[in-house]
């Protein structure tokens, strides 16, 4: 049974590739890719696949029988390119797919979630068996700003007193891979998130201790925070946005205690002070 991962060369897909490996053969994972150049070191079959090309689809997709469906990365264009994908694996005779949705997608106040409710939406009435893994925020989105935060002498944002479940990238990784691996998951949705919730003052007061240095957590006007995004460079409707999903954040949007996360993976989520520790 081959199973196929798309944006394999993706920061999740790659560590899907990795996890899957460790349950099943190499031999039976195709990388659905892009760029297949940028696929040669992932050791498993590298097939073409742009979520554009609808004509293209549905060749690529021959012989596989499991699907794991990364959401795109061009908001705005999504849910039109996994409408592309679902009806090609339907055509394939793909028999399962598993989508990375958003955690809490029906009722999140992200405007992020109304692409993934679309596409969650045409899996349901594809008649192909379907696995829908909402995953919450990354810890890597908030990392990411370290540098920032200790070149500018406080950690910017905001999420207010907001708590956010994220947990690091591998831990989705591997709840996709266990999914994959197995055959008991069929017409479930999983709401995945951290076990530890934490606020960015939180995060802020970890990299001071991590650093040695005094860096508190500084809480900004939604508009404010954006114009500070857009100073570094960031275009401006994806500053808008980032602060946008601070502002959810700081609704509880990112929150979650279900612990499904830990459950599907059999071990306690990535705790903050070592996400912070690998960002550092």
């Amino acid at each position: 049974m081959k199973i196929g991962i798309t944006g394999a060369t993706g920061q999740l897909g790659k560590l899907v590739v990795e996890q899957l490996k460790r349950k099943i053969a190499a031999e039976n994972i195709v990388a659905l890719v892009r760029t297949p150049e940028k696929a040669k070191d992932l050791g498993v079959e590298v097939r073409a696949f742009d979520y554009n090309k609808s004509e293209d689809l549905q060749t690529q997709l021959k012989g596989i029988e499991k699907l794991l469906l990364i959401s795109a990365n061009e908001i705005g264009q999504r849910e039109r390119q996994h409408k592309n994908v679902i009806e090609a694996a339907k055509k394939a005779g793909v028999k399962w797919i598993v989508y990375t949705s958003l955690l809490h997608a029906d009722a999140t106040t992200l405007n992020l979630a109304g692409e993934h409710l679309a596409t969650e939406k045409d899996l349901k009435e594809s008649g192909i068996d379907y696995t829908i893994l909402r995953n919450g925020w990354y810890t890597e989105n908030y990392t990411a700003s370290i540098g920032g935060a200790i070149a500018g002498g406080a950690f910017i944002g905001s999420a207010g007193d907001g708590k956010i479940s994220s947990a690091a990238r591998i831990d989705y990784a591997e709840a996709a891979a266990v999914v994959l691996a197995g055959e008991n998951y069929k017409g479930k949705v999983f709401e995945l998130a951290g076990d530890n919730a934490y606020t960015l003052a939180d995060l802020a007061a970890e990299l001071s201790t991590q650093t040695g240095k005094d860096l508190p957590y500084r809480n900004l006007q939604e508009e404010e925070y954006a114009k500070i995004l857009e100073s570094f460079n960031i275009p401006k409707g994806f500053a808008n946005a980032i602060a946008s999903w601070d502002i959810s954040a700081s609704k509880g949007d990112l929150y979650d205690d279900s612990g499904e996360l830990s459950k599907l993976i059999g071990r306690p989520t990535t705790q903050l002070a070592a996400s912070v520790k690998a960002a550092l």
